[in-house]
């Protein structure tokens, strides 16, 4: 097998904690998405940072790629091991290491899910509020730069990181940034490692900014006679200065879904999925302005629920999309792409996803955290057939053109993996090759998840 000599190492490192069985690689390389199986030779369980350092040693000097694992939720691939070699499973890294309640920030191992912070913060008054849907790790969220519905309130992971600890390629363990909320000290390594999708190093501690948690909190959900309706009252809404929560479109196909997966009998129309969070005055006046801009868009049965319960199962709605959509399109497997644009531009650019797809005779289901401009397309399609595979191609290459050509991106927050690679030379031209010098640098043997990322 390849890389004999590097597992053999690592066996004497780990023990049993290096898996070399079929049932294990077929588990670490499989995807939520469209893409292939890709197996790796073996998977590796490190409990501690000097571990991952020892393991990197060792795949530094026999050249053997080593692709970072959080949860496997990613939608680009970022996590299969294209060229085989070692799967680096982060999950026993699940330690809370520190919470400072009066500086409002904590410390935690890569394998820490956004749950389980959320879990162990709950006496403190203090929550992580960066919520992509699946209860991923927050490694991989750093790495992937993850956002989701709450972005419009809170940021991205961007901005809610303080600190990183990493170990790179060749082994050695770099600290970047600190607890301080801001610094002009040096480059900006930190930032640079967020979103680098385990290109150029292997992220093993994050230091995270909290948030209070909010006095009351109130969901609600309306419904548009149509997709522009519902978009431009997004618009109104965020030029108005209301401080949504959450602000979440989903189209009429995508409601069929819910209705399907779910047992529902929600009106197959455009409809926003809304939450306002702050004292009880302020979500009671933030409420009623959003509920008059909407009267203006035609928005029927404006219902709210302040409930627990009935915020959750809204919320829970909503974050299974993905499963929605393939009640949709039973027996096929999924393209689950997201672009984003300038707000302005937002209904022109769900309209012209809608009719691409259309045009193509597909029939495509539209979620968005349309408070930022960037929404989701869903499409249903069996990779065995060559036409329906082209049709998807065609579409992703649309909507991607599409986002460019409105000033936009071609991923919000999916990342780009191996979905999206084709599509960076457009988005960044000659920036490209600066990317490519930093990569050469911090990993000039390619070894740290080699196939991502770029062109």
């Amino acid at each position: 097998m390849a890389h004999e000599k590097a597992l053999t190492l690592l066996e004497s490192l780990l023990g049993e904690r290096l898996k070399r069985s079929d049932a294990e690689r077929a588990a670490h390389g499989e995807n939520e998405a469209h893409f292939a199986q890709a197996l790796p030779d073996a998977v590796a369980y490190p409990k501690s940072t000097e571990e991952v350092s020892e393991i990197m040693k060792v795949a530094h000097a026999e050249a053997m790629p080593v692709t970072p694992y959080g949860t496997g939720t990613s939608l680009e691939g970022h996590h299969l091991p294209v060229e085989g070699g070692l799967t680096l499973d982060l999950s026993l890294m699940n330690r809370i290491l520190a919470v400072h309640d009066a500086d409002m920030d904590v410390t935690v191992q890569p394998g820490v899910t956004r749950s389980q912070l959320n879990d162990e913060l709950r006496a403190t008054g203090l929550y992580f509020p960066i919520d992509p849907g699946a209860d991923a790790s927050l490694g991989g969220m750093a790495a992937t730069r993850a956002s989701g519905t709450m972005a419009v309130r809170y940021g991205t992971m961007r901005e809610n990181i303080l600190a990183l600890e990493a170990v790179l390629a060749d082994g050695r363990i770099i600290r970047t940034g600190s607890r301080a909320r801001k610094s002009s000290a040096g480059y900006d390594l930190t930032h640079l490692l967020i979103g680098s999708e385990g290109t150029l190093g292997i992220i093993t501690e994050l230091t995270l900014k909290l948030h209070g948690q909010p006095e009351s909190i109130l969901a609600a959900t309306c419904r548009f006679p149509s997709v522009e309706n519902a978009v431009n009252c997004v618009i109104t809404t965020i030029q108005a200065g209301i401080p949504m929560a959450r602000i979440e479109l989903v189209n009429a196909t995508m409601v069929r879904g819910f209705n399907l997966h779910g047992g529902g009998s929600m009106p197959e129309e455009p409809h926003l999925f809304l939450e306002f969070s702050g004292s009880d005055s302020a979500v009671s006046e933030q409420s009623e302005l959003f509920g008059e801009i909407a009267a203006d868009f035609d928005a029927q049965d404006f219902t709210r629920a302040t409930r627990l319960e009935d915020r959750n199962a809204l919320w829970a709605m909503r974050h299974n999309a993905h499963h929605a959509s393939k009640a949709l399109y039973p027996g096929k497997r999924m393209l689950a792409t997201d672009v984003c644009v300038p707000i302005s531009r937002l209904a022109e650019a769900v309209e012209a996803a809608e009719g691409a797809a259309r045009e193509l005779g597909l029939e495509p289901v539209i979620v968005g955290h349309v408070g930022d401009g960037n929404f989701h397309t869903g499409i249903g399609f069996d990779p065995a057939d060559p036409a329906e595979l082209s049709m998807i191609e065609s579409f992703s290459a649309t909507l991607a053109e599409t986002s460019l050509r409105l000033g936009g991106t071609v991923s919000g927050e999916h990342g780009i993996g191996l979905g999206k690679r084709k599509y960076m030379e457009a988005e960044h031209g000659p920036a490209l090759a600066p990317m490519r010098a930093i990569k050469a640098a911090m990993d000039p043997k390619g070894i740290l998840n080699p196939g991502k990322m770029l062109p």
